[in-house]
């Protein structure tokens, strides 16, 4: 993973990488007025689980807390993790089954003492890219299921096409093993389109984003999404499962609050709290974009919990600069007026700090991997922790 041998391995006096980091990017944020930060960091960084290794310096909670940062992990799918997540008094939780976590947080919640209840009131639940072994993931269906299954906050990932449309998909171009082409022609990793090739008209008649990657409980039944399939009719899109941008998707969730509580879903058992819930979701949005890295310094895995990742993830970017990014993801924020529900997250800090300084009002995620990348070229120069070789 990482060559470096770095302070922190040398002596347990050192500070803590997590408080030093994210005392440095609270730092930034309050020299432009922005809000604190968050930390977003793995799982397996907050808890120990079975890829947390030996040296792992777990996320010291409470003392960032202290600090003022709220920690939000990413991304757990089993109830154990889950609970113990909870119990570890992270702030939310990012996860591709919000209903699993809503069952496991209503537990917790009917077993906590009074002081651990009002914390729990306010626990984020967060469905990653709408819920993604829900439904096929970063379409209007999957975020139509993350609010059916009353998630706070709706994560998300961006691109910017060639009409600098913040276009929504987690990899910088379609992937083939979840798009198709509307026209039924092969679509493959070989023809593969960048999301920065293309605009945002073309992609929502080239391609449906509706393939089924996860056998046990995702599905692409358009009976299961009303709302997405009324919403389609009346954007005029040739299917609910089209790639969406931000724009789309900010005016999605307010039809949704309309459909359940003056359109058609308005007589549903579960419309007056799925209408109120949406109304005020959060929106948590990555700006998909990487920092230079070299292979010397890090190595990205093919599988992770049993999940392929194809090495076409992890080329150099294919897709626009940090600062038209920014431009174009806030801009879209702004023009909104969403920036009280939106935060901006990233592996990129630079796109942070962007936001931090042009867009104060846009609260910002440090999405954190491995504590020993904060030595790296990964990290800007400004936040870099020092290391020894």
């Amino acid at each position: 993973m990482c060559s470096l041998r770095l302070n922190t391995q040398q002596s347990g006096g050192l500070p803590d990488p997590y408080l030093e980091l994210m005392k440095k990017a609270a730092q930034h944020a309050r020299a432009y007025g922005a809000p604190a930060p968050v930390l977003s960091p793995i799982d397996f960084s907050v808890i120990r689980m079975k890829e947390t290794k030996e040296d792992t310096t777990l996320v010291p909670i409470a003392q960032l807390h202290a600090m003022g940062i709220r920690v939000v992990p990413w991304t757990t799918n089993d109830p154990d993790s889950m609970r113990k997540i909870i119990e570890s008094g992270a702030d939310g939780l990012i996860t591709d089954r919000p209903d699993i976590l809503q069952t496991v947080l209503a537990e917790e919640r009917g077993n906590a003492s009074s002081a651990d209840r009002k914390r729990l009131e306010h626990f984020d639940v967060s469905a990653h890219r709408g819920g993604r072994r829900l439904r096929p993931e970063n379409t209007l269906p999957s975020f139509e299921s993350g609010l059916d299954q009353l998630s706070t906050t709706l994560e998300t990932d961006t691109g910017v096409s060639t009409d600098h449309v913040s276009t929504i998909w987690h990899d910088q171009f379609y992937n083939p093993d979840s798009c198709r082409r509307a026209d039924g022609k092969p679509y493959t990793m070989e023809n593969r389109v960048y999301l920065s090739d293309i605009s945002s008209r073309d992609a929502q008649t080239t391609f449906i984003c509706d393939k089924l990657r996860f056998a046990e409980d995702q599905k692409n039944d358009l009976s299961l999404s009303p709302v997405s399939v009324a919403f389609a009719h009346k954007e005029h899109l040739i299917d609910p499962y089209v790639p969406t941008y931000v724009d789309q998707l900010f005016r999605f969730v307010a039809f949704y609050v309309e459909y359940y509580r003056k359109g058609a879903g308005e007589n549903s058992s579960k419309a007056a709290e799925r209408a109120a819930n949406a109304e005020r979701v959060r929106f948590n949005i990555e700006t998909k974009i990487m920092p230079p890295l070299s292979k010397k310094t890090f190595s990205f895995p093919s599988v992770f919990r049993g999940e392929k990742l194809p090495p076409e993830l992890f080329l150099p970017n294919h897709t626009v600069s940090p600062e038209v990014f920014v431009n174009s993801l806030a801009g879209t924020v702004m023009k909104y007026h969403m920036e009280s529900r939106v935060e901006i997250q990233s592996f990129d800090f630079r796109t942070l700090q962007s936001v931090e300084s042009k867009y104060p009002k846009i609260p910002t995620y440090y999405l954190t991997l491995d504590s020993k990348l904060f030595y790296t070229e990964f990290v800007p120069q400004s936040l870099r922790l020092v290391a020894t070789e």
